[in-house]
């Protein structure tokens, strides 16, 4: 097992390292800087969890080759990308500064800079929130699908799935349907980046599709085995939607930007390790309704990401909720091999 996680334990060791320093140059000193790093590390691993399973469903399908490549260049997206540039991108735009004035701002101003950032939560929330939805979705109406974990409700959405874009049907109507519950100030932005989520899961698909063997016949973007270049964008553009969440959860533990990127760095790499373990170790297999736990999971946590367009739902409750999906799951599919071995 512990092969699996070296190099996140070294990684974690330098960011680590990186955290004390920062945190002797800074009035947070050295065991406060430490700390921070930790907590931060904990909530982005409790937070994406669900997300290394689903990933997992996925890498499966990949070869060695991408596999190493989503561990290691696509890290290198998480971290940088989705954790320190996406933010301060978002704050540029919103705030209409320059990108070093957003820098200084974030540096040196930090309780501005994180009030920037949490007023267009509306918008990233309805765009990560919306694609979270269709993976959700995908999932849940996949006619070749034949594990059903909740029976009777499975079933049925199998049957619904005769048609063929019912998925994006049904996210259309949420996305409409903000109309009437969205405050009036915020009803144009949180429309738009829901179009926004939806157009980009369709295009993610249609990635996949350009890759895909016409023999095969089409599959749901989550469960079909893709090429290693469709399959490292569409699990690069997952963990995107799954950052939103922590990257503003983190400012409630702590304003420091640089101890916000490190501790969500360390989560994040062994999020991504779990992720290689699970194919490693043929965990999907053994345990029969992990994957599905997962996507009820990133359904709540879809369904959690739009109710932030008008209220703020806390982390832990996110974290406690994913963390429970996948732990019915695994106590099903525990009761299942059993039943079927006695």
């Amino acid at each position: 097992m512990l092969q699996h996680f070296r190099f996140s334990l070294a990684f974690s060791a330098v960011c680590l390292g990186l955290a004390a320093w920062w945190g002797l140059q800074s009035p947070l000193g050295l065991w406060t800087a430490l700390w921070l790093t930790a907590v931060l590390a904990v909530l982005e691993v409790s937070l994406s969890f669900d997300n290394a399973v689903v990933n997992a469903s996925v890498l499966r399908g990949m070869s060695r080759l991408w596999q190493q490549l989503f561990l290691t260049v696509g890290i290198l997206i998480a971290v940088f990308g989705m954790r320190l540039v996406f933010p301060i991108v978002i704050v540029a735009v919103a705030a209409d500064l320059g990108w070093m004035d957003t820098v200084r701002l974030a540096l040196q101003r930090p309780d501005e800079y994180s009030r920037a950032l949490t007023s267009v939560y509306p918008v990233i929330s309805a765009f990560g929130g919306t694609f979270l939805l269709l993976v959700f979705l995908n999932f849940l109406f996949d006619a070749d699908k034949e594990t059903h974990w909740l029976g009777v409700l499975e079933r049925r959405m199998v049957r619904a799935a005769k048609f063929d874009e019912i998925a994006v049907f049904v996210a259309l109507l949420v996305v409409f349907s903000t109309r009437w519950w969205v405050p009036e100030a915020e009803q144009n932005r949180v429309f738009v980046a829901g179009i926004a989520g939806i157009l980009l899961y369709l295009a993610v698909d249609a990635v996949g599709a350009l890759f895909e063997d016409e023999d095969e016949g089409r599959a749901a973007v989550a469960t079909v085995q893709r090429s290693g270049f469709a399959g490292f964008l569409y699990l690069e553009v997952l963990d995107a939607s799954f950052s939103f969440d922590g990257v503003i959860g983190a400012f409630a533990i702590t304003k420091d930007v640089v101890i916000i990127m490190l501790g969500l760095a360390i989560g994040a790499i062994f999020v991504r390790s779990m992720t290689v373990y699970l194919v490693r170790r043929g965990t999907l297999q053994a345990y029969r309704y992990l994957e599905h736990g997962a996507h009820y999971a990133i359904g709540a946590l879809a369904a959690i990401m739009l109710m932030g367009t008008v209220v703020h739902v806390p982390e832990a409750v996110t974290g406690l909720i994913g963390v429970a999906f996948i732990a019915a799951s695994v106590l099903s599919s525990v009761r299942e091999r059993q039943r079927a071995a006695g």
